[in-house]
């Protein structure tokens, strides 16, 4: 006999993405716990049966800084311009470029890592790459004290440019544009990996090559002027890009802002945030078609 009275409304309704950009703020906000349950599983079980643990944060910046110094201002004697001295500038190159390699990296494989969980319960899939931003987050604001605290004893030193107090306001959108870069580029190359695998293997090189083109160990206009003079015919092929990838406009605004040396650009962070917005909704465009099928195909 049938119930009149059994209420058949659902509290919530799972369906297929039908719209082209489908990015929920609202079903992600209801799935706000899980977000930081997830955020709090990395950062606590990433170095958590390792002998140094949360020192790797440290150790990782320092030791890279230390042997770019040897190499590219004291072998190659790149000039990293007046009272800056070459560790602190390395430093604040890989310290803002570290962030973003760890969200491209950590991006770059949410469906695979993650496939089992995605097979067996329903959250908004772009939970898992928010994650990773998220969790990175918190290293990046380590390293960041780090570097702060060099940057003062360099100070007191006489060894480091004057702090550009105007410019500070933009440090959260650099930080914020590398997230959103890190995720964008991630999301793309996890959606590809669903079918080509080997493309995870070629994300630890890519990020290796990228950083060489980001003007992380060398200010542009320097490199520009010794391509110039050492690579006439190529000059023109790779300035370009140089000069107009997002990633080297945020690192040399970043250092900018705290020596005061180097270039800033505002048509140049512009075009960054043009780019950047542009990488991130076409990821999230791949990512949203992908989880559709990537359980039948990964």
């Amino acid at each position: 006999m049938k119930n009149e009275n059994l209420n058949t409304e659902w509290l919530y309704t799972i369906s297929p993405k039908g719209k082209f950009i489908d990015f929920n703020f609202k079903e992600i906000w209801r799935y706000r716990d899980l977000l930081f349950l997830f955020v709090k599983r990395d950062v606590i079980t990433l170095y958590k049966q390792t002998v140094l643990g949360p020192l790797w944060y440290l150790i990782q910046p320092l030791i890279t800084s230390v042997i770019f110094t040897i190499i590219f201002n004291g072998i190659a004697n790149i000039n990293v311009g007046e009272h800056v001295h070459p560790f602190l500038f390395n430093l604040a190159g890989i310290t803002i470029w570290n962030y973003f390699a760890e969200c491209l990296k950590g991006t770059s494989d949410s469906f695979k890592k993650n496939q089992n969980i995605f097979s067996k319960v329903y959250f908004p899939r772009v939970i898992m790459p928010m994650t990773v931003v998220i969790s990175a987050l918190l290293k990046f604001a380590i390293q960041f004290l780090i570097f702060i605290g060099f940057y003062v004893f360099f100070v007191f030193q006489g060894k480091s440019g004057t702090l550009d107090v105007n410019l500070l306001l933009l440090f959260p959108v650099l930080v914020l544009l590398m997230g959103l870069l890190g995720l964008g580029l991630g999301m793309i190359i996890s959606s590809m990996t669903t079918k080509y695998r080997d493309l995870t293997f070629l994300v630890g090189f890519g990020v290796q090559l990228l950083m060489y083109v980001s003007a992380v160990m060398y200010p542009i206009q320097d490199a520009v002027e010794k391509i110039e003079r050492s690579f006439p015919k190529s000059a023109s092929f790779i300035n370009p890009i140089i000069e107009n990838n997002p990633l080297a406009q945020i690192v040399e605004t970043f250092r900018y802002m705290f020596f005061s040396q180097g270039q800033f650009s505002v048509k140049g962070i512009l075009v960054t945030l043009i780019v950047t917005v542009g990488i991130a909704l076409l990821g999230l465009v791949i990512f949203n078609k992908t989880e559709r099928s990537f359980i039948d195909t990964v």
